[in-house]
């Protein structure tokens, strides 16, 4: 199955009239990166950036001014796309706004069929949270010391390595390994792991009390079963 992974960027938080400023993208065939990944800058076509945004991405309205805008990174963004699941924290904020985008120039939205949504994904599994972006990289050890700020593409790669975990990537590259090509095949070797005998017994658990105890009961029960076969007869 192919799937992008994406993030994206915004002026602000209201699609109908904030603009997508950047888009991060990285393929996936059967939960594995091909190596493929799309980034783009995208010119907001004269919307300013909010100054909420600018905190969250730093991306400022100089450094996008002579960015391509979306109407002419439509046919690629779509092409990239093409035939793939659309995977996403958060996905109906990211939907959103691409299908406004869409629309703007268009075209028709995305199958919600398409679309998966990693943040639905992690409250299934981890019903207590946090789910956030950066908590599930420290659920999962992936290291994110190096994004202070969001970036699109960053964003994307590091939703790749949650996406994968949470699929249960680990468990699937069990009894993998890459050939010389970097072609995963499968394990030709079976690891055996011998467990040697142990080197000193455990002490014992049960006291003197807990064995007359038992022993006690033990000999109750029996009285009692007898008296109840003697009665029957």
């Amino acid at each position: 199955m192919r799937e992008i992974v994406f993030d994206t960027e915004t002026t602000g938080l209201d699609n109908k009239v904030d603009r997508i400023i950047e888009i991060g993208c990285v393929e996936l065939e059967n939960q594995f990166p091909t190596g493929r990944s799309l980034h783009l800058f995208i010119n907001p076509d004269g919307r300013a950036v909010h100054p909420d945004a600018l905190a969250v991405h730093g991306i400022t309205d100089q450094f996008l001014a002579d960015k391509p805008v979306f109407a002419d990174l439509a046919d690629e963004i779509a092409a990239f796309f093409d035939g793939a699941h659309y995977v996403a924290h958060n996905a109906n904020f990211d939907m959103g706004f691409l299908n406004a985008e869409f629309d703007r120039i268009g075209l028709p939205p995305v199958d919600p069929g398409l679309v998966i949504d990693t943040l639905a994904l992690a409250r299934r599994r981890h019903p207590m949270g946090p789910n956030s972006l950066d908590a599930l990289c420290r659920r999962y050890g992936i290291d994110n010391a190096h994004r202070t700020k969001h970036g699109a593409l960053l964003d994307a790669e590091l939703l790749t390595d949650v996406y994968i975990e949470m699929r249960g990537g680990r468990q699937a590259a069990l009894g993998l390994s890459s050939d010389e090509a970097g072609n995963k095949t499968e394990e030709s070797e079976t690891v055996v792991a011998e467990i040697g005998e142990r080197p000193a017994q455990l002490p014992e658990r049960l006291t003197a009390c807990d064995l007359d105890a038992h022993s006690t009961l033990v000999k109750r029960i029996g009285a009692d079963a007898l008296w109840l076969k003697g009665n029957r007869t």
